[in-house]
């Protein structure tokens, strides 16, 4: 089990109390990350929003891409997993970028590739919103070009949402058997997503539930993987954690966090929220109390309740927990000694490195005839073939 945690560029998780006492500064987010690795955490995500959906619009939230590459120059060791929306970044440019941040943290960046769902802020940023089916149209486009102009000398690729020519990024991003190119995460919950995301990336980040939920999720994502191309995939999911030294203390600071109101800066974000996405399960209001569904992970309570909670999710195949606390660096503080080192007490092992394996690279030939097929498929069937990806395959075209 890998411990990371969400980085709060939009200064806290909570809906409902205005200052949750952690910046969104540069200095701040600075000395918590540097601090994450003291402690020992493996990986920090850092979340892409132009506005800021926590605290209301018209509050600050840091720029992820920027605060990505200034990290990269002040940390060692800690994994930076930044968030990317293929309606806001050209897959050709952000190539480039991320090349350039992986190489100036030694190989430390990894993506977590989101379709967006807040069609508020593309209008106020004059940025093309799609629905459902065509974001997941335009993102795997996007990912064929990414990966592309990371492997390949030169990359020409012709799609209905993106063209390249002679497409040339160098230098590359740092590769190692274990690592070609940077990790791709993603996340979703429709069968459109699932698919796309099974074909074409690394790893399956989910929202927080229960392990009985969790484990058949995974089990879904491994057979889809397995009928693509057979390699491993590695599974996250959110959670919000609350440990206290009694189960009464832990509770008493769920209730405080939970008791958003109509009317507060998030709640117009909510109904936003639940009309551009397609989930599994109906979101009440106090799921929405903190982001990514992370209290129906269920991570309240005593560290020995906490730690038994996450030796379950670990038994369902998760890898790596993205945790959200409040305040951030305070809490981290204290989960980190009392909780991971009961799990592994228990477990018998210590977090280890994980080696990638992605699927193998597609031909010309294949990858002409599968974009056809790609743009065909969002019309009919949602089948794996639907997606123009050939099974037993999830590469770029060459």
């Amino acid at each position: 089990m890998r411990f990371g945690y969400w980085l709060p560029v939009f200064g806290g998780w909570l809906r409902n109390v205005p200052d949750e006492g952690m910046e969104a500064t540069w200095p701040y987010i600075q000395r918590l990350v540097r601090r994450s690795e003291e402690i020992g955490y493996d990986l920090t995500l850092i979340a892409e929003l132009f506005l800021n959906d926590i605290k209301g619009i018209d509050a600050p939230a840091l720029d992820a891409w920027s605060t990505a590459a200034a990290l990269a120059a002040v940390t060692t060791r800690i994994e930076l997993m930044v968030a990317v929306r293929p309606t806001f970044h050209h897959p050709a440019t952000l190539a480039k970028q991320a090349a350039n941040i992986d190489r100036i943290s030694n190989g430390r960046l990894s993506l977590n590739v989101v379709s967006s769902w807040w069609k508020d802020e593309a209008r106020r940023y004059s940025s093309q919103f799609d629905q459902h089916e065509d974001r997941y149209a335009r993102t795997a486009e996007w990912l064929a070009v990414l990966q592309g102009a990371w492997r390949e000398t030169s990359l020409t690729f012709h799609g209905q949402y993106y063209s390249v020519d002679g497409l040339i990024v160098e230098p590359k991003p740092i590769a190692s058997r274990s690592r070609p190119y940077p990790v791709l995460y993603a996340g979703g919950e429709s069968d459109t997503a699932k698919t796309l995301i099974s074909n074409r990336c690394d790893a399956y980040v989910m929202h927080g539930d229960p392990a009985e939920r969790i484990a058949p999720k995974i089990a879904d994502m491994r057979a889809r993987r397995e009928s693509s191309c057979g390699s491993s995939m590695q599974y996250g999911m959110a959670a919000y954690i609350i440990v206290r030294d009694s189960a009464s203390q832990a509770q008493r600071e769920l209730e405080r966090i939970t008791n958003v109101q109509p009317g507060s800066p998030g709640y117009h974000n909510y109904n936003d929220w639940i009309a551009n996405t397609q989930l599994e399960q109906q979101l009440s209001l106090m799921d929405y109390s903190v982001s990514n569904r992370g209290l129906r992970a269920g991570l309240v309570g005593t560290p020995e309740y906490v730690a038994d909670r996450i030796r379950e999710f670990e038994a369902a195949g998760i890898d790596l927990l993205l945790l959200q606390c409040s305040p951030q660096l305070e809490e981290m503080e204290q989960v980190m000694p009392l909780v991971r080192g009961k799990v592994e007490k228990v477990s018998g092992v210590a977090a280890k490195g994980i080696r990638w394996r992605r699927c193998a690279p597609k031909t010309r030939r294949h990858a002409s005839a599968d974009l056809k097929r790609f743009r065909r498929g969002f019309r009919g069937p949602r089948t794996p073939a639907s997606f123009g990806i050939r099974a037993g395959t999830s590469r770029s075209p060459r």
